[in-house]
């Protein structure tokens, strides 16, 4: 029942998540100025790895991947964007909140910054592109954090398990204990009873002397 609960958690996790996930086009500093750029959030995932999945996509699309202040992808080929033509790729990837990764993209087609005003249909593929990537990485994030949830969970009713046992344990020994006093109780009784009547002999003897 609780494996289930986590489950379904996580589902609509990845529902609501999917439903926040836009792709904007805005104007951003990246590739050395102001230029035309597309922003997404992605959540559930860290800097860190948001940084190796778009290098990891970018080098699957043919990219020659470098990194200093930004993400720089040189001579990618992506043909629903810009058919057989390589295009340079700039990206920045920013810290939002623990949950929340903003990854902003900017497409030199050679000449010209993909925008809507010069290419609409292309600036759609590339929309996609990125609301795509955000929503796998996202799943992916919310994935491996079901796993660590479902590993504390297992540790969780280990421990439950270990306690049961050991005041299981402890009930039976209370039980053997409290019948070891009345045994103890029993013989000091009896011994009671022995010295008793030992003295008694013993008195009754020494009247008869």
């Amino acid at each position: 029942m609780k494996y289930l609960f986590l489950v379904t958690a996580c589902l609509i996790g990845m529902t609501s998540f999917s439903q926040k996930i836009k792709v904007m086009e805005v104007e951003a500093h990246i590739g050395g100025t102001k230029n035309p750029a597309l922003v997404v959030n992605v959540f559930e995932t860290s800097v860190e790895e948001v940084t190796n999945q778009w290098k990891s996509l970018m080098k699957d699309y043919k990219g020659k991947v470098s990194m200093q202040e930004e993400l720089f992808a040189d001579n990618v080929v992506i043909s629903q964007i810009n058919d057989n033509n390589t295009i340079d790729i700039y990206s920045k990837i920013e810290k939002v909140s623990d949950t929340e990764t903003k990854l902003t993209v900017a497409f030199d087609l050679g000449g010209a910054f993909l925008s809507a005003a010069v290419n609409k249909e292309k600036l759609n593929e590339a929309k996609k592109l990125l609301s795509d990537f955000a929503v796998k990485t996202t799943k992916d994030g919310i994935a491996s954090l079901r796993k660590v949830e479902e590993r504390r969970l297992s540790n969780l009713l280990d421990e439950q398990r270990d306690l049961e046992k050991k005041q299981e344990k402890l009930a039976s020994n209370t039980a053997e204990y409290k019948q070891k006093i009345v045994e103890y109780n029993q013989k000091i009784k009896e011994l009671g009873e022995k010295s008793l009547a030992f003295f008694n002999l013993e008195y009754l003897s020494l009247i008869h002397i």
